[in-house]
């Protein structure tokens, strides 16, 4: 099993100079890489592979000095992550999709990490300091320590903060089976999570709260003169804002998620297209703001870790339909309230929340049923 543990750095104005040059260079790198691939097809119809690359690299290690202060593994990472995305376009175009998504350049602001696969080439962690090649020794905040042996070891730079990621093989861990009774959850944007239960979890809406400051910061920068220093100041700024929206957003999901993990031993959830639900523009920015994926992606890890099984469902006429007496009743966004002619009277995402239950417990098969189901679970309010 692998887990991802992840630090904060502090560095000091000259640690900060040499890591932003020295995420420049990769970046320039892997835009040449590209730029090199794409014109060896255009002119040759010949594809340029990632060992003739790592080949071609030494070469020009030795007529740029800014490549040649470069960790050699780290920049065959780097290179090996454009080779990833030209085998995903390969992937996705032979499967057919509309809009396969050639790799693109990656402007200034848009390439953000730089890995290490082999740790202890080019980076080393002693104690709480972490000496990096052509950096120096950089202050780790080891906040918790880490488990297994490391792996690889990533820089990524978020907002104007340095964060270290280490990959950690933790071996061959037996995770326990839990046996805590199933739950079945609603995802929304009146409430961000309502599960089989009854219970609603608020939806803190990050983003709307920021948005008033984020929009003046973006008047703000685009009053700048470009690559003038004010600008830079205020796109500094700007990213703050964004960060801080993803970090809430983030502790958000991760709470809720624990939440569940630790109560329940089986989690149904909808497998919604996120994607498609954003072309509404209504609803895109709330939908954007509430992170359904994320949350989701979120699960799953500690659904792994705490041995729950997460269930994704197909989430079609989980609102319409009845809980009670599977019974399809249509209804518009507006109305909150399931009133079936049954007589089963429940909030509308309660009802859902049930449904998904059910089909997560059918989904599931001889391992769901074994999951012990609650004597406390409220049934239908049936007049």
């Amino acid at each position: 099993m692998r887990r991802a543990f992840k630090y904060r750095l502090f560095t000091d104005a000259n640690q900060e100079r040499e890591l932003g040059i020295m995420l420049e260079t990769h970046r320039r790198l892997y835009n040449y890489c590209l730029k090199m691939r794409i014109a060896s097809w255009e002119c040759e119809h010949v594809s340029i592979s990632y060992k003739f690359q790592s080949w071609c690299f030494k070469g020009m290690r030795i007529g740029n000095p800014f490549m040649a202060r470069l960790n050699f593994s780290s920049a065959q990472a780097t290179m090996r992550r454009l080779d990833k995305a030209y085998q995903a376009f390969f992937r996705r175009v032979k499967a057919g999709e509309e809009k396969p998504g050639f790799p693109r350049f990656k402007g200034k602001g848009r390439f953000n990490s730089i890995e290490f696969p082999a740790y202890g080439s080019g980076i080393r962690l002693n104690g709480d300091k972490l000496r990096i090649q052509n950096v120096g020794i950089v202050k780790v905040k080891l906040h918790r320590p880490f488990d297994g042996k490391i792996k690889t070891a990533t820089l990524k730079l978020e907002g104007d903060k340095w964060f270290l990621i280490l990959s950690c093989d933790l071996g061959e861990t037996a995770v326990v089976k839990s046996v805590n009774p199933p739950v079945g959850i609603d995802v929304g944007l009146e409430s961000f999570a309502t599960s089989s239960d009854g219970e609603h979890e608020p939806n803190p809406r990050f983003l709307k709260q920021e948005l008033p400051e984020i929009r003046r910061a973006g008047r703000a920068v685009s009053r700048k003169k470009k690559n003038g220093r004010n600008r830079r100041k205020t796109v500094k700024r700007l990213r703050r804002l964004h960060t801080k929206v993803k970090n809430q957003r983030a502790d958000h999901h991760h709470k809720i998620a624990l939440k569940l993990t630790r109560r329940y031993g089986l989690v149904a959830v909808e497998g919604l297209a996120v994607k498609n639900m954003t072309k509404n523009p209504r609803l895109a920015r709330a939908i954007h703001d509430a992170g359904w994926s994320a949350f989701r992606s979120i699960l799953h890890h500690h659904g792994q870790k705490s041995g729950v099984e997460i269930v994704e469902v197909n989430p079609a006429y989980t609102s319409q339909t009845c809980s009670a007496c599977g019974r399809i009743e249509k209804k518009e966004l507006s109305e909150r309230m399931h009133n079936c002619l049954c007589g089963c009277v429940l909030h509308r995402d309660v009802n859902a929340a049930r449904n998904i239950l059910s089909r997560g417990l059918a989904r599931a098969g001889p391992a769901g049923l074994n999951v012990k189901v609650a004597s406390h679970v409220p049934r239908s309010r049936c007049l």
